[in-house]
């Protein structure tokens, strides 16, 4: 299991898009029709591996337009985790006594996602994917690996839930998902098997539960600060800020 894509939403997509591509240093956004489904637009940047996905509304009436009113602007929207079995991910949902509020089969069982109701695993809108061959990412387009630039950033490598009750959240997404949850550093985590995380932690402001940070490897943590800084996105404590999201950036 790895942490194979982040989504945040974002009221103005095209201002979301400039902000990534000036402070993270990627210059390619796959607009997946698939979105429309759920009445969204979106941009998808493939970042080494992994990929940022921000989604805005295009309709009334859509989850995420519902959680950009609930947390009072653009935020963390969900968290997207690729399995090597999904048959086997289904089981332990479905065994958990956890919804499912989208599911797909295609191309011949070569590409399948359960994604799971954020009321019954807490925090953001997870889905377990699965992809044949394990490299492929059909979210990211059919050209996706032409357009990886890695000057700047080289991956995802994390992801941050703010919880009332980190410990119990921690505990139900590990039951959900069949990876041990731990206690590390003063946080409960679940590690994953590329290296990266998910943190569970206190809220850290008043914007309720949901994912508020997210875990960038980048070569030049300073170069990175400049640029957020020259547009407004750099804060106090060294973090960047992307449609409404904390991005931590980890030394290359």
């Amino acid at each position: 299991m790895r942490l194979r894509q982040i989504a945040l939403v974002g009221e103005d997509l095209a201002a979301c898009e400039a902000d990534i591509r000036a402070i993270l240093g990627v210059d390619y956004a796959y607009d997946d029709p698939g979105v429309g489904t759920f009445g969204l637009k979106n941009g998808v940047f493939p970042i080494g591996e992994t990929f940022l996905e921000v989604v805005s509304p295009k309709q009334d009436g859509t989850t995420a337009g519902r959680l950009l009113e609930k947390r009072g602007g653009d935020g963390g929207y969900m968290v997207i985790l690729q399995v090597p079995d999904i048959a086997a991910a289904r089981k332990r949902i479905a065994e958990a006594g956890a919804r499912v509020v989208s599911e797909t089969n295609r191309d011949e069982g070569k590409v399948a996602y359960s994604h799971i109701h954020p009321r019954d695993i807490g925090g953001a809108i997870v889905s377990v994917d699965y992809m044949d061959p394990w490299d492929r990412w059909e979210w990211g387009g059919p050209e996706w690996k032409r357009h990886v630039k890695t000057d700047t950033s080289l991956g995802i490598v994390g992801a941050e839930v703010q919880a009332d009750d980190p410990p119990a959240m921690a505990g139900r997404w590990s039951e959900i998902l069949g990876r041990p949850a731990r206690e590390h550093a003063g946080f409960w985590c679940i590690p994953l098997d590329d290296g990266g995380e998910v943190r569970f932690v206190a809220p850290s402001d008043e914007r309720g539960e949901g994912l508020s940070r997210f875990d960038v490897k980048v070569r030049d943590p300073a170069k990175v600060r400049e640029a957020a800084k020259a547009r407004g996105k750099l804060r106090e404590d060294g973090d960047v800020t992307i449609a409404g999201t904390r991005v931590r950036l980890v030394p290359a």
